[in-house]
This record gives C-alpha cells, sequence and structure tokens, in this order.
C-alpha cells in the first residue's frame, strides 16, 4: 500500500503528531508498505523532496501573516499546487492527515478523495471546531474548572478571537470532513466527546502509543545529569514540553511554594526553553519565594532527556487547558514513574488515579500539591505505581497496537472509496 502522511510539521522534536507520523511510517515500511509526507516549511530555500531515514517528505512553502489562519486553513492557496504535484508523484492508496489547519489546509482532504485515495483524518486537537487551544470550557478560577462546554459558538469565539475570527470556519470544515473524509479517528475519548458536541461525526477512538526504546539510562547517566544541574541527593517532581501558562506552570509553581515547607530538599525540574521560563514564569516564582527551587534546565533531547526522565521522582502535567492526551505521560511511565496529571482532556485516559499516579483538578493548587506529596512521601507507593504505569503502558499503549487499529481504518477508508 502507498501511505501519504500529511502533517504541517516535520521536525520529531517539536510535536508529538509528527513523531508519531514517522514512528508509524517506520513501522509500515518494515511491513512492505511505501511511506511518503507532505508538510510546510517557512522557509522557501527548504522547499523539496527529501529523505528522513526511507521516509519520503515532501516540503512545500508556505508563510502568511497568523491573523489569517482561520481563513488559510481552510484552503491554502500557497500550498495547493505543490500538493497537487505530491499526489501525482506518490499516487497513494490511503491518505492519512494529522494536522494540516495551519498550512497544508483541509482542501488538501478534498484534493486527496478526488485523487482516488482512501481519506483518514486523525484529530490531534481541538482545532477542528476551535480557532485555537479551547481555554474556556472549564470556566476557569471563576468556577473553579469544573464545567465542560465544550460547543463553539459566536457568544463565545468571537470576543475570543475578534477580528481573528471566520464565521464560516467551523460550517466548511464539518462540510469538508463529512463529505471528503472517509473515516475520522480521535486520539482520546474525551476529544472525541468535544468534537461530537460540535456536529463533527468521530468513526474511532485510537489512542496514542510509544515505541520503547531498546534500553534505559544507567546509574551513571543519571547520576552525570544531577551533577550537571546541581540536584544530587534531591527530590525531583518535573513538568516537561513546551512551556505554556496553558499548560498549568504557575499552578506548579503554587503547589512547589505549599510543598517546600515539608521537603527541604525539593527541586523542580522545569524541561523546556530556559528563555520561555525566564520571559513567562520566573517573576512568579521569585514572587511566590520558590525561585530557589526551580531548575530550568532548557530544552533536553535524547539522552539527556531520557536521564532526566529517570532522575524523576513524580511527574507532573497541570494543564489548565484541554490537553488531548498528553504523550509525556507515556514517556514518564516508560520510565515507571508516577504522574499527577490533570483532569482535563485525554490525560485520565492514559494515568489511572490511585493506581498509577492520580488526576486531579489543577484548579485545586492544594489538592494536587497533597497528591505530589503522598508520593514524594511514600517510596515504596512511587515505586508500585510507578510499576503499574510501565505495566500499563506495555498493556495498552505500544506502537503494534496503534499500527495495527489504524491499518483496520486504512481497509475502511479504501473500501469507502472504491464504493463512491
Amino acid at each position: 500500500m502507498r501511505i501519504l502522511f500529511l502533517n504541517d510539521l516535520e521536525d520529531e522534536r517539536i510535536g508529538s503528531s509528527v513523531r508519531l507520523v514517522h514512528q508509524l511510517a517506520a513501522h509500515y515500511r518494515r511491513l512492505g508498505h511505501h511511506t511518503a509526507l507532505a508538510t510546510a516549511v517557512q522557509d522557501p530555500a527548504q522547499a523539496g523532496v527529501a529523505d528522513a531515514r526511507g521516509l519520503v517528505v515532501h516540503r512545500l512553502f508556505s508563510d502568511y501573516n497568523p491573523r489569517w489562519r482561520a481563513w488559510t486553513s481552510l484552503d491554502n492557496s500557497r500550498t495547493r499546487e505543490g500538493f497537487a504535484r505530491v499526489l501525482a508523484a506518490e499516487r497513494p492508496d490511503l491518505v492519512h492527515a494529522h494536522l494540516v489547519h495551519q498550512h497544508l489546509s483541509y482542501a488538501t482532504l478534498s484534493a486527496a478523495r478526488r485523487a482516488g485515495a482512501g481519506v483518514v483524518h486523525t484529530a490531534h486537537d481541538v482545532m477542528t471546531f476551535c480557532h485555537q487551544k479551547l481555554t474556556c470550557f472549564h470556566g476557569g478560577e471563576e468556577h473553579g474548572g469544573e464545567l465542560r462546554d465544550y460547543q463553539a459558538r459566536p457568544s463565545k469565539c468571537l470576543p475570543c478571537q475578534r477580528l481573528r475570527w471566520n464565521p464560516f470556519r467551523n460550517a466548511a470544515i464539518r462540510r469538508i470532513l463529512e463529505r471528503d473524509v472517509h473515516r475520522t479517528t480521535v486520539v482520546s475519548a474525551e476529544l472525541g466527546r468535544a468534537l461530537e458536541a460540535n456536529g463533527l461525526r468521530v468513526d474511532r477512538v485510537v489512542h496514542n502509543a510509544l515505541e520503547l526504546r531498546a534500553d534505559s539510562p544507567g546509574a551513571a547517566s543519571v547520576q552525570a545529569l544531577r551533577r550537571k544541574f546541581g540536584i544530587e541527593g534531591c527530590r525531583l517532581i518535573a513538568i516537561g514540553g513546551r512551556l505554556h501558562e496553558q499548560k498549568g506552570v504557575k499552578q506548579l509553581l503554587r503547589m512547589l511554594r505549599l510543598l517546600a515547607p515539608r521537603f527541604a530538599d525539593l527541586r523542580l525540574l522545569v524541561m523546556g526553553r530556559r528563555e520561555v521560563y525566564a520571559r513567562e514564569f520566573e517573576a512568579l516564582a521569585r514572587e511566590l519565594g520558590v525561585d530557589g527551587l526551580v531548575v530550568p534546565t532548557g530544552w533536553l533531547e535524547g539522552d539527556e532527556l531520557q536521564a532526566a526522565l529517570a532522575a524523576v521522582d513524580v511527574f507532573v502535567t497541570p494543564s489548565i487547558c484541554f490537553d488531548t492526551f498528553g504523550m509525556v505521560n507515556l514517556e514518564a511511565m516508560e520510565h515507571a514513574k508516577p504522574v499527577v496529571a490533570t483532569v482535563f482532556g485525554g490525560s485520565p485516559e492514559v494515568v489511572v488515579d490511585g493506581v498509577t499516579g492520580f488526576v486531579r483538578n489543577p484548579f485545586q493548587v492544594e489538592s494536587c500539591a497533597e497528591a505530589i506529596a503522598r508520593l514524594l512521601d511514600d517510596e515504596d507507593l512511587r515505586a508500585r505505581m510507578g510499576a503499574a504505569g510501565r505495566e500499563r503502558l506495555e498493556e495498552r499503549f505500544l506502537l503494534p497496537r496503534m499500527a495495527d487499529e489504524y491499518l483496520e481504518e486504512y481497509a475502511a477508508a479504501r473500501a469507502k472509496a472504491r464504493a463512491s
């Protein structure tokens, strides 16, 4: 089978969706399929065809003012002709779209269907109906994060987006997905509920997965990392990935203030861009009196990232946005680390409350801090929950399971394409 993936991103380091594409593609090549990726670049010098360890990558140039994204995402004239050339070159039997709502555009789905391919669309986030990241659904501090208002409507979206709002966007996306996509999948059941609340068809939940590493960092690697950051002998909690207010960094700093008097040796690893932490969060840490307990590591990759994950005692994912799945939960579970995860989005489908960690509402800072404290206080509990997390990962969230489920979706999509 000739499979063409679509993703606005190409770099595996900056997005879980594109990491999954590369892993799926490698898995399918081992099964004898041909794989290619259509993606977008913002530098015209980078446009063209490349090879990424056997994955054929078609880079299409697209650059525009983001204020027009709600319009351009429907049909991007900058990538239209280039994508037609990709379809002609690849002749795909199956097109699997992941992220197309910035540069490739939803029009690529229509073009793929007209070319005779089976079309599968996987929603990794809420942007099929939300202009951004659905930060309003829980009601915020005013409602204690207890609401679950997923429906997009002018009274919510227009004050949020103002001149960036496109009143025709969501209806246009619904039409394209209904008419031109043969199968629609979501990465969590909760994301499926959010899409269905906005009139979007959901055919199946296919949870994200991880490809296990062949080996784990040894004690020497972990000790070297601890020495590098001056955290020998410290208890460690950590947050990682893209640092943003909506990822709950401020909530975690407030939790740290509550935890600090109980654990004199506690440190918080902030594993993300150091300049973002300095610009967005350092002032709050100073105001709360915990700046000396925060260790901003900068962006970690490869063996150093794995050593950091292995060094952590408790991983925390306190997002206050709709966190659709949370791949970092799986990355912590791979190292048998207990996770204290957000109640919002798909994390409760990954982290089992009271078994592999705790699931808490990050607006309830004291409750979250207490859950972290329970784990820091009890080494046996940490070990049991970490082991349970690793077992759950191996049972439910490994790459072969996800790849097999997508192959079933591909077969269903191709059957529909042949029948139409």
